[in-house]
C-alpha cells in the first residue's frame, strides 16, 4: 500500500511538473507574441496614420470594387498572368469597405504585418531560440525595409498571405500532431498561398530546409511532401503561363542569367540605409562606395554564421535563397519581393544569437541597427507619398469635373517628385466618381501644362 502511495505521488510531481512546464511554455509564447504584435503597431503608427496610398494600384482596385467586379470572374481566368483570385477577392472586398478610410487600411496591413511576426517569433521560440532573440529578431524583421513597404502598401496584400502560410505550415511541422494532419495541413497552406501569389511556389524548399538542417523530423518531412503536392500540381497548369504569356510591365520579363545580380541586390539592399527602393541598385552602383561597404557588411554577416558553424553558414545561404526563389529571374528587383527574405535572415540572427561570440554579436546588432534605420526611412517616404496622394488625386478630380476640354495636362513643380504623380495618373479608371482614364496627362518639366502640382500634392493654375 505504501508503495502503491508512493507511486502515485511520484505520478503526480511528474504531471504537476510537465504540466507547469507546458503551461511555462504556452505563457513564453502568448506574452511574446503579443509584445512583438503591440511592438510592430506602435514602431508603425506612421504607416497606420497614412492618410492616403502609395501607388496606382490601390487606387485602380477601388475602382473596380466601385464598378464591380465579379469575383467569379477573379478566380475563373486561370490563364492570367497574375492568377491569384484569393488576393485579389480580398482585395476587392477590403477596398469597398475601407478605401474611404485610409487608416483603417493600414491599420489592416500593419496589424497583419504584425502577426506575421509574432508568427515569426513564436516558430524562432519552438525552435529553442531565447523569448529575448525571437522578440528582437521578430521586431527587426518587421522593421525592414523589405517588410516595412509590404506592411504600407495595400498593393502588397499577396506577400503577406503567402508568408503568413509559410510561417503556418513551418508552426504545423513542429506540432507534434499526426503527420497525416501535417501532410494535410501542408496541402492547403500551399493551395492557399499559390492562389494569393506566385512566390508561394518556394514554400516546399523551404520546409524541405526546415526537414535537412533541423534534426530530420518527420514533421518536416511530412510538410515539405505536403506542400509539394499542390505545387506540382500548380505548376503544370500555370508554368507555361507564368513564362511565356505576353505582359504589358517590362520588370516582369525574366531570364536565369539575372540570379547572380539579383541575389546580390537583395543581400546588399539591407545595409544600405538612406536608399528608399532595391529597383535598379545594380549593375548601376557597383561605382557608388556605399555599395562596397553593404558588401563588406554582408561578409562580416556570413563570417558570423560560419563563425556559429557551417551548418549556420549553409543555412544563411540556402534558407535565404530559396524564400527567394523565382523572383531571382525577374528583370527587376522591388522591396516587397523580399519579405520572405528579410523573414528567413532575421529568424537565423536571432537564433544564432547564443553561438556567435562577442564579435558575431556585434555584427548581428550592427545589421540589425542598420536594417532598422532603413526601415524607418522608408517609413517616412511612404508616409510623405501617402499625404501628397491623399490631396493631389482629390485635386485632379475637381480640376477635371471643372474642364472643359481633355486632357488637362498637370506638370510636378518638382521635377524630383515628377515618378510620384506618374503612379499616381497610371490607369486610373475613376477617383470617387470621376472618370480619370487619359482625361488627364502628365507631362515633363519643360512642357506647356494646365496646373502646376505643388510639392505638397495640391494643383494651381498655370501662368
Amino acid at each position: 500500500m505504501a508503495r502503491v502511495c508512493a507511486l502515485t505521488q511520484n505520478a503526480g510531481f511528474w504531471w504537476r511538473k510537465n504540466t507547469m512546464r507546458t503551461m511555462d511554455r504556452v505563457s513564453t509564447w502568448t506574452w511574446t507574441a503579443l509584445a512583438v504584435l503591440l511592438a510592430v503597431v506602435l514602431l508603425q503608427l506612421p504607416l497606420i496614420l497614412n492618410r492616403g496610398y502609395y501607388s496606382h494600384d490601390e487606387l485602380q482596385w477601388a475602382a473596380y470594387a466601385d464598378q464591380g467586379v465579379s469575383y467569379a470572374s477573379l478566380w475563373a481566368q486561370v490563364d492570367w498572368f497574375q492568377y491569384r483570385p484569393v488576393t485579389f477577392s480580398l482585395w476587392v472586398w477590403l477596398s469597398s469597405h475601407l478605401f474611404a478610410h485610409p487608416p483603417l487600411f493600414h491599420g489592416l496591413m500593419v496589424a497583419w504585418g504584425g502577426l506575421n511576426a509574432a508568427l515569426l517569433a513564436r516558430l524562432m521560440i519552438r525552435l529553442g531560440a531565447g523569448a529575448k532573440a525571437a522578440f528582437a529578431g521578430a521586431v527587426v524583421f518587421a522593421m525592414s525595409a523589405f517588410a516595412v513597404q509590404t506592411h504600407g502598401w495595400a498593393g502588397t496584400l499577396a506577400d503577406l498571405i503567402w508568408v503568413s502560410c509559410a510561417l503556418l505550415l513551418g508552426l504545423l511541422a513542429l506540432s507534434g500532431v499526426r503527420p497525416w494532419w501535417i501532410f494535410t495541413g501542408a496541402a492547403l497552406l500551399t493551395a492557399v498561398g499559390l492562389l494569393s501569389k506566385e512566390s508561394a511556389i518556394v514554400i516546399p524548399a523551404l520546409a524541405a530546409l526546415g526537414w535537412l538542417f533541423l534534426g530530420r523530423s518527420r514533421g518536416w518531412a511530412f510538410a515539405a511532401v505536403g506542400a509539394l503536392v499542390p505545387a506540382i500540381a500548380y505548376l503544370a497548369v500555370r508554368l507555361h503561363v507564368i513564362l511565356f504569356s505576353p505582359r504589358e510591365a517590362a520588370n516582369y520579363a525574366w531570364s536565369f542569367s539575372l540570379i547572380p545580380l539579383r541575389w546580390a541586390e537583395y543581400q546588399l539592399f539591407t545595409p544600405m540605409a538612406t536608399r528608399a527602393g532595391i529597383t535598379g541598385l545594380l549593375p548601376e552602383g557597383f561605382g557608388q562606395p556605399r555599395v562596397w561597404v553593404a558588401g563588406a557588411i554582408w561578409l562580416a554577416l556570413a563570417w558570423t554564421f560560419w563563425r556559429a558553424g557551417a551548418r549556420w553558414f549553409w543555412a544563411f545561404l540556402l534558407v535565404g535563397g530559396a524564400a527567394l526563389g523565382p523572383v531571382l529571374i525577374l528583370a527587376e528587383s522591388a522591396n516587397q519581393y523580399g519579405y520572405g527574405f528579410a523573414a528567413a535572415i532575421a529568424a537565423l540572427g536571432a537564433a544564432a544569437w547564443a553561438h556567435v561570440g562577442r564579435a558575431g554579436r556585434i555584427v548581428l546588432v550592427l545589421c540589425a541597427l542598420l536594417s532598422v534605420w532603413h526601415g524607418v526611412n522608408v517609413m517616412r517616404r511612404m508616409h510623405e507619398v501617402g499625404t501628397i496622394q491623399s490631396r493631389f488625386s482629390p485635386a485632379v478630380a475637381t480640376a477635371l469635373s471643372k474642364a472643359s476640354q481633355y486632357p488637362v495636362r498637370i506638370r510636378a513643380a518638382d521635377p524630383g517628385q515628377h515618378w510620384i504623380y506618374l503612379r499616381f495618373t497610371f490607369h486610373i479608371p475613376q477617383y470617387h466618381g470621376v472618370p480619370i482614364g487619359d482625361r488627364v496627362q502628365l507631362v515633363g518639366s519643360d512642357a506647356p501644362a494646365d496646373y502646376i502640382i505643388a510639392k505638397d500634392g495640391t494643383l494651381s493654375p498655370a501662368k
